[in-house]
């Protein structure tokens, strides 16, 4: 097990903490300690920083318990976060067919279809990629998140489809989330959206917080929101209000581009949190695209490109999913609707 230290700035570990140490410069001082926390050490989400603290994990340098998040630290204060060992994972193996795009020793890459929640949690507590990745990996998935999520370093909603990374070791773990920290990983989403995006190719820059009026929303904060990005460029318009676009995020905030995308009122075809479950006008209602578009039962998203750079090995690796088949048969319905106009397809985000 290892101690490190560090100076308020991000450092990539490549062996299991059991402890670290941060000390607060300058530029954190007077920041909320719990975010300062997390910043520097990125394997450690600001949620689980908040309940080590409350947990009683969290001293300074004279052994006193820091234990409310929004402690605000003084230059050259130093604190020692204590970090439980591993405990087993409470989720249940289940055996299931994971469709794996690479494995080694120490991570997997999964294409999840639609449908599939990636880890438990209240009403969820089986049948979810954990539970299969459990089933699939016994016990070599990492387990510096905690024990409900054992091995996800991030994840994408249930009702979107696509590629994700999980790590199976320690070392695995960290360096995936530095590179998650640091917004090197890449990751490139197809979308349908209402509307034509102005520009056609742009980016959203908006803190992304929970919603104070409905809490199963997030939504753009001005106030209370974390930095969230979204490079967009718009790839075919369609006739009947339509248009098809490539997101990139730049970070990896909950439900981000159906936020954003809303936000700028582009909603998601299917979305039914986010303002996407509208119809087709006449005259197209009635005909089979009109069908097809208006019965999309779920957001009409999915994660086609992931690159990362392997954290042991070094190597950049990169991986693409083919459109699921309800989306593959939601754009071809859509063929006779292009524009005439040229496709914007060549004007990649990633």
């Amino acid at each position: 097990m290892g101690n490190t230290h560090h100076d308020g700035k991000t450092i990539a570990q490549t062996e299991p903490l059991s402890s670290c140490n941060v000390t607060i410069d300058a530029e954190t001082a007077g920041c909320r300690l719990d975010a300062v926390l997390a910043e520097a050490v990125p394997a450690l989400s600001r949620s689980r920083i908040q309940a080590l603290m409350k947990a009683g994990a969290v001293a300074d340098s004279a052994g006193r318990l820091i234990t409310s998040p929004s402690y605000k630290a003084l230059i050259g204060q130093e604190f020692t976060i204590h970090l439980p060992l591993p405990v087993p994972a409470r989720p249940a193996p289940q055996a299931m067919d994971l469709h794996i795009a690479h494995e080694d020793a120490d991570l997997v890459v999964i294409d999840k279809p639609a449908g599939l929640v990636v880890h438990p949690g209240p009403g969820n507590s089986e049948g979810t990629l954990v539970n299969g990745l459990l089933a699939h990996c016994g016990a070599s998935l990492s387990g510096i998140s905690g024990v409900e999520r054992p091995g996800i370093v991030h994840r994408i909603d249930k009702d979107t489809s696509g590629l994700l990374v999980v790590a199976k070791s320690d070392a695995a773990h960290q360096g995936l989330t530095t590179q998650f920290a640091d917004r090197s990983i890449k990751r490139l989403y197809i979308a349908l959206v209402w509307g034509e995006p102005r520009p056609l190719k742009g980016t959203v820059d908006a803190a992304i917080g929970r919603d104070p009026l409905h809490r199963r929303k997030m939504a753009v904060r001005r106030n209370g929101g974390r930095p969230a990005i979204t490079h967009y460029v718009m790839l075919e318009r369609y006739s009947a209000g339509l248009s098809s676009i490539e997101c990139c995020l730049a970070t990896g905030r909950t439900h981000q581009i159906r936020v954003h995308m809303n936000h700028v009122g582009n909603p998601l075809v299917g979305d039914r949190l986010y303002g996407g479950q509208r119809f087709l006008p006449q005259p197209w209602r009635d005909e089979p695209v009109g069908h097809v578009v208006n019965s999309f039962g779920r957001q009409a998203l999915h994660a086609a490109r992931l690159g990362f750079v392997h954290p042991i090995s070094g190597e950049w690796m990169s991986f693409q999913s083919s459109l699921p088949r309800d989306m593959e048969i939601l754009f071809r319905s859509l063929e006779s609707l292009k524009d005439a106009e040229p496709s914007h397809g060549n004007h990649k985000v990633l």
